[in-house]
């Protein structure tokens, strides 16, 4: 137990130091890079940097990340996925309806948990919406990410966490439920107003 102890000590006085906080940034960055979820490491961040500091880098870290994806999805598969849109009407409506919506669309489903953050940014690049818009809509992570930091930092110990997620019943969280069942009805009443839009006007 003590063994345990000292490395989970070593572990901490390493990601509290500037090269361990480089590294976490880093970590969490690669992580969602690869669509993994980030709420447990956006805990952990709350856990050793606290509720303000946790969200400051995980928010630098979920920015690089999400630019990368974003980046890779215009530049290399992009092409590749518009030629295949071109055999799928309704799916190049669904197409439009996201790039019409731009920068509204990108909020909401920011604001919703329903949407997974990793395929979100492929799904931005993969658009025709603007590199500014999809900056922009990245800042409406910061209530979830402030949510889950701050979780994070109730825990006193890592083995809490479970307790800690099974028991969220304050009021931010409460509110930031409230905030994701609205964001995620809106994002698919868009959509859908949107393609019957997109799919009457080609049909006119």
């Amino acid at each position: 137990m003590n063994l345990i102890n000292s490395f989970i000590e070593h572990q901490l006085s390493f990601l509290t130091s500037p090269l361990g906080v480089i590294s976490f940034i880093i970590c969490y960055s690669l992580w969602v890079s690869i669509f993994l979820p980030g709420s447990w490491l956006s805990m952990l961040g709350g856990f050793v940097y606290g509720s303000f500091m946790g969200t400051i880098y995980v928010f630098i870290g979920a920015i690089l990340g999400g630019i990368f994806t974003f980046l890779s999805g215009r530049i290399i598969l992009r092409n590749w996925i518009y030629n295949r849109l071109n055999k799928f009407p309704k799916l190049q409506a669904i197409q439009k309806s996201i790039t019409n919506e731009g920068l509204k669309l990108i909020i909401l489903t920011r604001l919703s948990p329903a949407f997974p953050f990793g395929l979100l940014n492929l799904a931005y690049g993969l658009s025709k919406v603007k590199f500014k818009d999809y900056i922009i809509g990245l800042f409406a992570i910061l209530p979830g990410t402030y949510l889950y930091c701050s979780l994070g930092s109730l825990a006193i110990e890592i083995s809490r966490f479970n307790q800690v997620i099974a028991n969220r019943n304050d009021l931010s969280s409460l509110i930031f439920t409230l905030i994701g069942i609205i964001s995620t009805m809106s994002v698919i009443w868009l959509v859908l107003r949107s393609v019957r839009n997109s799919i009457k006007q080609e049909a006119s």
